[in-house]
């Protein structure tokens, strides 16, 4: 199941088609991923100062796991049904922040599957996203699932820059570098 969520009430309208601004300057669309990682914050608050600092916008996608209940098809579109209402009230939630720190409303997408392939998908199917925002672990397990996974094999099939953000950064930090 695929969709793209609606901005709130009064929200400007996502980049034209073609990605293009006004000014006919090609808009910068920065994608974050939304999970419940202690990192995701700072990624978002990145992609938010880098959106307003450079006339772009924000995207948030947030994914739900599939509803394993094949044998059982009312109990697992009930349980779609929670998962999207879910992510669309945090992805509201996380939309006024965008608004209070970028100036605009992100464009929103929810999805249902693997993170790591509706991402891919997202990507390849969606040109208006420039870069993907990521923050990496804060903690020496590793930089996380999705940066192992676009780092291995899918380097090479995303076609945007991949900016990965240091998942311990202060917000002070945050507003130096960008």
């Amino acid at each position: 199941m695929s969709g793209e969520a609606q901005a709130p009430a009064g929200a400007p309208s996502a980049a034209s088609p073609d990605g293009l601004k006004e000014s006919g300057r090609k808009e910068r669309v920065f994608l974050v991923v939304v999970d419940d990682s202690e990192e995701m914050p700072i990624a978002l608050h990145y992609a938010c100062r880098r959106a307003r600092n450079n006339g772009g916008r924000v995207a948030l996608l947030y994914v739900s796991n599939p509803a394993n209940f094949q044998h059982w098809a009312a109990v697992g579109d009930l349980m779609r049904q929670e998962a999207r209402e879910e992510g669309e009230q945090l992805l509201q939630k996380l939309g006024a922040e965008v608004f209070e720190w970028a100036g605009s409303y992100p464009i929103l997408y929810i999805r249902e599957g693997d993170v790591r392939e509706e991402l891919v998908t997202l990507i390849d199917a969606e040109p208006s996203i420039s870069v993907l925002v990521l923050a990496a672990n804060a903690d020496s397990s590793g930089p996380g699932p999705i940066i192992s996974y676009l780092l291995g094999k899918k380097t090479r099939q995303c076609r945007v820059p991949i900016t990965i953000v240091p998942g311990d950064l202060t917000d002070e930090e945050l507003i130096e570098i960008t």
